[in-house]
């Protein structure tokens, strides 16, 4: 089990902020070395440079936080020099902006399996976690969320999807509600992990933040991206069960353990009916606990 609260952007071209976040610093359970919007066109050479050499040392550590690389989009002169740059050791997984089908990501797997041969890497070790923010998108979701096994999870983008789409981008998305529920549904129709939630751009608005987030986990987000550290802790404790929840669901688990062992399919607990669909809700709230504090134990050693 994968559990990613928070995944960090990280300008691949500032050393200050990729330090921060690989060493632990900012409680991110992932962070990404941006290669696209984060760094201007003229510092792509540079900062293909310096993603490697992050990585490379990464790779002799092993430790920290998963690694992520954000190429840039496959309609650019720029990606195949990214990947060809990022493959390599200290690296988990690419993300892919702007997904918009199969063909697409055929392509980026295709690619990926040569330089996994190339490097004595395993085939198939790097995932891919697309970014889904145009409409075209959207409407491919299905085929996108199935297109191959590298595709753990998707990450929705609100920013392009809102200029794409020409919605407005406010707090809340109330506008694009339906496209984060779709991708939700999309990704457990493939049997994929729970998606990531677009980053909110307002820094000066963390009481929205708090309240968009706490949103994403009842839509069924497992995490959220975010744009600066700040952000890590409140995203974090968002999706973290607390103890109450995992103090209720450890008994809803027990006594429909037993009720089990006594051939019933269904019980009451404090008012509460729990059948199978309640059960195992629960149960997933005490592996995703579990997780977390496997992870938590890791980070601090």
């Amino acid at each position: 089990m994968t559990i990613l609260r928070t995944l960090l952007f990280a300008p691949a071209t500032s050393s200050r902020h990729v330090e921060k976040a690989l060493s632990g610093a900012t409680g991110a359970d992932g962070i990404i070395l941006d290669l696209e919007d984060a760094v201007a066109i003229a510092e792509k050479p540079a900062a293909r440079l310096a993603v490697r050499a992050t990585l490379d040392a990464r790779g002799k550590r092993g430790d920290g936080p998963l690694v992520f690389v954000r190429v840039n989009g496959l309609t650019t002169s720029y990606t195949y020099d990214d990947l060809c740059t990022a493959v390599g050791p200290g690296l988990d997984g690419i993300v892919l902006p702007k997904t918009e089908s199969a063909a697409q990501l055929a392509t980026v797997d295709w690619l990926l399996r040569q330089l996994e041969r190339a490097g004595g890497l395993p085939e198939g070790a790097i995932e891919v976690m697309p970014i889904v923010e145009t409409a075209a998108g959207i409407a491919h979701l299905a085929e996108i969320a199935a297109a191959t096994p590298r595709v753990r999870r998707l990450n929705f983008g609100a920013g392009d999807y809102s200029l794409d789409t020409s919605m407005t981008w406010v707090a809340g998305h109330e506008g694009i509600l339906w496209a984060r529920i779709a991708v939700v549904n999309a990704s457990r129709a493939a049997r994929l992990e729970q998606p990531i939630d677009t980053v909110y751009a307002r820094l000066d608005d963390m009481e929205g933040f708090a309240a968009e987030t706490e949103q994403a986990r009842r839509l069924g987000f497992q995490g959220k991206a975010c744009i600066h550290p700040k952000q890590v802790s409140v995203v974090n404790d968002i999706f973290t069960p607390t103890e109450q929840e995992i103090a209720w669901a450890r008994r809803i688990v027990e006594a429909f353990a037993q009720a089990e062992a006594a051939g019933i399919a269904s019980v009451t607990v404090d008012g509460q009916f729990v059948d199978y669909p309640i059960a195992y809700k629960a149960k997933r709230t005490l592996e995703i606990a579990a997780h977390i504090e496997r992870l938590s134990i890791s980070l601090r050693d």
